[in-house]
C-alpha cells in the first residue's frame, strides 16, 4: 500500500500558483523580472569571460569573484525560467521530482554564495591587515580548498531537504502557494508530521548567521586597521570596498531572512508580499554582484569599456587593494 501511495505521489504533479492574489498582475510583474534576468545572465557571463581570458586577473580576488558569479548563475537559473513560464503562459505544473531538484538548487546555492562572501571577506582581511603574507596565505591550493569548502558545505547542509520532503505523504492539495518549490511551502501541503522540517531548516539559518558574523568581524578588523593609516586615499578605497560589500550582504540576507521567517511563523504582511520578496532575493543579488564587484573594479571595467567600444569613464577608483 505504501509503495502504491508513493508511486502515485511521484506521478502527481504540483501546481505553482505564482504570487497568490496577484494573478492578473503576473504579465506586468514578468516584465521587470525578465529584464533583471537578462541583465543577470549578461553581466555574470561577461565578467566570467573577461576573468577567464585575461591571465592578469587569475588572482585570488578574481577567482573568488568567479565562484560567486557561478553560484549566482545557478541560483537565478534554478528559479527564474519556471517563474517566467508561470507568469507568461500559466505553465504551473511541476513534477514531484522536478520540484525536489529545484528545491535543492534554490536552497543550496544561496548558502554557497554566502560561503563565498565569507571567503572574499577573508581575502580582503589578509590583503589589508597582513599584506606581506598575502601571497603565502592565498595560494592556488588555498583557493581550491576554499572552493571545495563552499561546494561541500552547501551540498551537505541542503542535500537532506529533498529527502525530508520525499518521505512525507501528500494526500490533499498539491497547490504550492509560491513561485518556486520552497521547502516549507511544499512541506506544509503534507498530511503527515512535518515537525522536523522547520527544525532542520534552522540549520541553514545558523550557517548563514555564522557567515554574517564572521564577515562582520573581518570588516571590523579591516576598518580598525585602515583607520590607523595616515593615507587618506587608502581610507577612501576601503570605504568604497566595505560599503559595496556590506550593501550586497544586506541585499542578500534581509530578503532571505524575511522569507525564512515568514514561512515558519505567522506574520502580518500579505502572503503576496512575502512571496514577492522571497522571489526577488533569488534575482537581485545575482544581478548586483557582477556590477558592484566586477564592473566597478578597474581592470574589468576597462575590459568592458573596450568590448562595447566606449572610452573608460572618468577615474573610477580601483576597489581592489594591493595584494602585497
Amino acid at each position: 500500500m505504501s509503495n502504491l501511495s508513493g508511486s502515485n505521489q511521484m506521478s502527481s504533479p504540483f501546481i505553482l500558483v505564482g504570487i497568490p492574489g496577484m494573478e492578473e498582475m503576473h504579465p506586468w510583474i514578468s516584465v521587470p523580472l525578465c529584464c533583471m534576468y537578462i541583465v543577470t545572465i549578461s553581466a555574470n557571463v561577461s565578467v566570467l569571460l573577461i576573468i577567464r581570458a585575461d591571465r592578469r586577473l587569475h588572482q585570488p580576488m578574481y577567482l573568488l569573484l568567479s565562484m560567486l558569479l557561478l553560484t549566482d548563475l545557478v541560483q537565478s537559473n534554478a528559479a527564474l525560467p519556471k517563474m517566467l513560464l508561470i507568469f507568461w503562459f500559466k505553465l504551473r505544473e511541476i513534477t514531484f521530482e522536478e520540484c525536489l531538484v529545484q528545491m535543492f538548487f534554490i536552497h543550496s546555492f544561496p548558502l554557497m554564495g554566502s560561503s563565498v562572501l565569507l571567503t572574499m571577506a577573508f581575502d580582503r582581511y589578509v590583503a589589508i591587515c597582513h599584506p606581506l603574507r598575502y601571497s603565502t596565505i592565498l595560494t592556488n591550493s588555498m583557493i581550491v580548498k576554499m572552493g571545495l569548502f563552499v561546494i561541500i558545505r552547501g551540498t551537505l547542509v541542503e542535500f537532506p531537504l529533498p529527502f525530508l520532503v520525499r518521505m512525507l505523504p501528500f494526500c490533499g492539495s498539491r497547490v504550492i502557494q509560491h513561485t518556486y518549490c520552497e521547502h516549507m511551502a511544499v512541506a506544509k501541503l503534507s498530511c503527515g508530521d512535518i515537525r522536523i522540517n522547520p527544525l532542520y531548516g534552522l540549520v541553514s539559518l545558523v550557517m548563514a548567521a555564522l557567515d554574517l558574523i564572521c564577515v562582520a568581524v573581518s570588516y571590523t578588523m579591516i576598518i580598525m586597521a585602515v583607520l590607523r593609516l595616515p593615507n587618506r586615499e587608502a581610507r577612501y578605497k576601503v570605504g568604497n570596498t566595505c560599503s559595496a560589500h556590506v550593501g550586497l550582504i544586506l541585499i542578500a540576507y534581509i530578503p532571505a531572512l524575511f522569507s525564512f521567517i515568514s514561512q515558519r511563523i505567522e506574520v502580518s504582511s500579505a502572503l503576496s508580499v512575502q512571496i514577492l520578496v522571497s522571489s526577488l532575493y533569488l534575482i537581485i543579488p545575482p544581478m548586483c554582484n557582477p556590477i558592484i564587484y566586477g564592473i566597478k573594479t578597474q581592470e574589468i571595467r576597462k575590459k568592458v569599456s573596450n568590448l562595447i567600444s566606449l572610452p573608460a569613464k572618468g577615474s573610477v577608483k580601483d576597489m581592489r587593494f594591493p595584494s602585497v
